[in-house]
């Protein structure tokens, strides 16, 4: 048996990357998982995969959500865009875009979750953050300040379920080898002045002490001990997986 059977999970951004990575570990660890993404036809192909249910989101549309009740015992909130610009050219836009489906769909969706989680006494609430929740880097100014937000949040809701069962906590990866990561590499090469070969090691690696990326099941591994029953005195907490970024 596996310490999440008879649990509902939610994962948001959940056809590809971390997200895939965490639905796909909390199947196999007994959860029924949904998987939530704007990408329908990624989602249904993930669900299908391992026994979950698919649910397209646009996480952008807070009235939509707004409205939203979820009966959900786990809520993995990983959905995220990046757009890599300095301040000054930053498209308004594009940062509200990020604050909205990063800070504010998190907000909603714990919203949304946390009456049934107290009525049950038990929640896991698991927010995929970043180093960029922790430490800053230029021309991300709508990423860290999402992230840092997404941080404080995380905080206040592990104050306020902890007397319910509910547990909050952030994980903070440096750059993970998924899609969003590989699509700033031309932006990175352009603003740092150099050839998008170079980018993983000056700019990606630059900070941490061991030179990889970080993988997405790694993420994956720590969100689901997060969730389950051994973690159960974790919360509040922002667990670094950065290679000793955070570090200096």
């Amino acid at each position: 048996m596996g310490g999440l059977d008879g649990r509902k999970a939610l994962i948001t951004g959940g056809a590809s990357g971390i997200g895939a990575a965490c639905a796909r570990a909390f199947a196999a660890d007994g959860a029924h998982v949904v998987v939530a993404d704007v990408d329908g036809a990624g989602a249904e192909h993930l669900a299908a995969e391992i026994g979950g249910e698919a649910w397209q989101v646009d996480l952008s549309d807070l009235d939509a959500l707004a409205t939203v009740r979820l009966d959900v015992d786990v809520l993995v909130n990983n959905a995220g865009i990046q757009h890599v610009s300095p301040i000054e050219e930053f498209d308004p836009a594009r940062f509200s875009l990020i604050m909205r489906l990063m800070l504010e769909a998190p907000f909603l969706l714990m919203r949304a979750s946390l009456p049934g989680m107290y009525e049950r006494g038990f929640g896991r609430i698991v927010n995929v953050s970043s180093v960029h929740g922790l430490r800053a880097s230029a021309y991300k100014s709508a990423y860290v300040a999402a992230k840092h937000g997404l941080e404080g949040l995380s905080k206040v809701a592990a104050l306020e379920g902890g007397p319910h069962g509910v547990t909050s906590n952030c994980i903070n990866p440096a750059y993970v080898r998924t899609p969003l990561v590989e699509k700033q590499i031309a932006d990175q090469a352009r603003l740092h002045g150099i050839l998008e070969s170079e980018v993983v090691e000056k700019v990606m690696l630059t900070e941490t002490a061991i030179k990889r990326l970080v993988e997405p099941d790694e993420v994956a591994a720590l969100a689901l001990w997060l969730a389950g029953p051994s973690a159960g005195m974790v919360t509040g907490a922002s667990y670094t997986m950065d290679g000793g970024w955070s570090a200096r």
